[in-house]
């Protein structure tokens, strides 16, 4: 879950976290000596997701895999939301991306984080305020793109 929030493809996901499986059985035998497996698992899954972005010869962001039909009987509101927002969190850099899923999408304190990311708390604090910023922008201009298509928006 945390690897298709942080790329937003469920086969890059996969393949994150295969990769990050690899590094997870590799250090196993110095986990089980010193213990957090967890969070381990999840900055080496951070860390992967941020390499392979970077090996990417192209910043293009994955298209959605389904349009969005409107439909009276549509479960319209939460999943609209939620598809407006996985689209959003696509839009944000790879750092600011890290910071939103780690704090609101697996609960982490800042302080976690930065040590994750290997960040200061306040690197954490202001790509979180960035991102969320831009995640209000862009879902706000994908609400009144749909009102205008759907011919809600009339004056």
């Amino acid at each position: 879950r945390t690897a298709f929030l942080i790329c937003g493809d469920w086969h890059r996901a996969s393949d994150i976290t295969q990769e990050a499986l690899i590094r997870v059985y590799v250090a196993w035998p110095r986990l089980e000596r010193r213990g957090g497996l967890a969070a381990y698992a999840r900055r080496v899954v951070v860390n992967v997701s941020i390499d392979q972005g970077r090996k990417r010869s192209s910043t293009e962001v994955p298209a959605a895999s389904d349009e969005r039909v409107p439909s009276p009987y549509d479960l319209a509101g939460e999943i609209s939301d939620r598809q407006a927002l996985l689209q959003a969190l696509g839009t944000l850099p790879p750092r600011q991306r890290a910071c939103v899923v780690l704090r609101y999408f697996e609960d982490l304190p800042v302080n976690e984080v930065a040590g994750l990311l290997r960040v200061s708390e306040g690197t954490v604090k202001s790509q979180t305020a960035r991102a969320l910023d831009a995640l209000r922008t862009t879902v706000a201009a994908q609400t009144r793109e749909e009102l205008v298509v759907t011919g809600e928006g009339g004056l």
